[in-house]
Parts: structure tokens; C-alpha cells; sequence
């Protein structure tokens, strides 16, 4: 009678670690990499396939959700089960931890890095300069992106940057980069997308759309920027 006890508290502490895996989605401050390049697509088409998208996550049913203060309040007797949520959750300020199911975002801060050069720091909202540009690279440069961001309340579950930049009405480049999951910390994250190189040629030259999101797999939107930019012979200051 004893080992059957034993071995069925031993199943339910096991099944608990999985439901809390699984709710939590298990790769913590790891992130992954989707990256997509589509071409010829117009504006119309790409706002049809985010609302696919969406539409898909919305549609997932992935059982109830836990407020992170519950997570750490549920069998917190229970040391093994202890150790287990701390492994998974890591140094998480309780200090930024509420009631709330829902994790908040903050986009702090954008730049755009390219070897050789000062930072580009783009303001959040979008400020254009007197032409209407957000900034302006110099063709055939590499280039990468940096976003530094805070979490506060609950983990963000796959945290994803999405951009699609438009020519004279053609969808030229989309890109999806998974950040990763990220719980509530102090210290604001720090993320850097892979670098890139901007194209060159006449026909690259010239002024270009774009759309920004940072979304996570719930399909929540945390930013969205519209702006537009150049892209030119040479560099030349974000005030020009």
C-alpha cells in the first residue's frame, strides 16, 4: 500500500513538472532563430498574412495560465518542485511580478550598428526629420540591429521582431527574428539581430516604407512603427 502511494505522489510531482514546463514553454532566455524573405508581395498581402498568423495563434488552446506570483505560491512545500520552477525561471525580480496574467513589454530603445561608425539611436515614437526619414544607410554597408527592452509582470513567451520594408509600393524584404522567452527581471535585455548588408546599385538607391512589430506567441503586439528611410551613395547624419 505504501509503494502504491509513493509512486503515485511520484507521478503527480512528475506531471506537475510537466504542466509547469509547458506552461512556461521550457526554453527560458533562450532564443530562437525563424528568419523568412519574401519578394513581390504588396502591403495589402502582408497585412492578410499577419491576419493568418494571428488567427492561428489565437486558435491554439494551450490549457489555463498561471499568474507567475501563482506559480511560485503553488507547492511551494514541496522542495523538489521548488528547485525545479527556479531552474526554469531563473533570477526573476518578484519585486516586478503581479497579479496580472498578461507580461509587459517595454521596446526602450533601437539602434542600428555598422562597423566603422557611430551608432544610429532611432527614437521611440518614430520622429521623422524634415524630409519625413526615420535615418539613412549607405549602400552596400553591413549593418545590424540592436533592441534593448523590459519585462515586467509575467514571462513573454517567444518574443519576436517582424519587419517588412516596401519600394514604390513592392514588398522587397520580411524578415521574422525570435528574440526568445524572456521572464521579469531588473536589468533591461539586451538583443542584436544577425548582421545584414544593405543592397546597392542605382536601382537599390532611393526611399523605402517599412512596418516594425514586436509581438509574442499569443499574437500580442507590444510595438508597431511605421517610417520610412533612404538608402544612399554615402552616409549622412539622421538630422540631414
Amino acid at each position: 500500500m505504501r509503494k502504491r502511494c509513493e509512486a503515485k505522489c511520484e507521478q503527480e510531482e512528475e506531471q506537475d513538472k510537466l504542466n509547469l514546463s509547458l506552461n512556461l514553454n521550457l526554453n527560458l532566455n533562450i532564443p530562437r532563430k525563424l528568419s523568412e524573405t519574401s519578394l513581390y508581395a504588396t502591403e495589402d498581402e502582408e497585412e492578410e498574412e499577419e491576419d493568418d498568423d494571428e488567427k492561428g495563434i489565437k486558435g491554439l488552446d494551450l490549457g489555463p495560465q498561471l499568474s507567475l506570483k501563482d506559480q511560485f505560491e503553488k507547492d511551494k512545500d514541496d522542495e523538489s518542485l521548488r528547485r525545479w520552477k527556479e531552474q526554469l525561471l531563473g533570477s526573476v525580480d518578484l519585486t516586478s511580478v503581479g497579479e496580472n496574467l498578461e507580461p509587459e513589454v517595454k521596446i526602450m530603445s533601437l539602434s542600428i550598428q555598422s562597423p566603422g561608425r557611430p551608432d544610429i539611436v532611432l527614437p521611440i515614437p518614430v520622429i521623422p526629420n524634415s524630409k519625413g526619414l526615420w535615418f539613412t544607410l549607405k549602400e552596400g554597408s553591413q549593418y545590424k540591429l540592436k533592441f534593448t527592452f523590459s519585462v515586467n509582470n509575467n514571462i513573454v513567451s517567444g518574443l519576436k521582431y517582424i519587419n517588412a520594408v516596401w519600394k514604390t509600393g513592392v514588398k522587397v524584404d520580411s524578415t521574422k527574428e525570435m528574440l526568445g522567452t524572456f521572464s521579469p527581471q531588473v536589468e533591461p535585455y539586451i538583443c542584436e539581430v544577425p548582421e545584414d548588408t544593405t543592397p546597392s546599385g542605382i536601382f537599390a538607391r532611393g526611399s523605402y516604407s517599412a512596418k516594425t512589430k514586436f509581438v509574442d506567441d499569443d499574437g500580442k503586439c507590444y510595438l508597431e512603427l511605421n517610417y520610412t528611410f533612404d538608402i544612399r551613395k554615402e552616409w549622412s547624419s539622421i538630422l540631414d
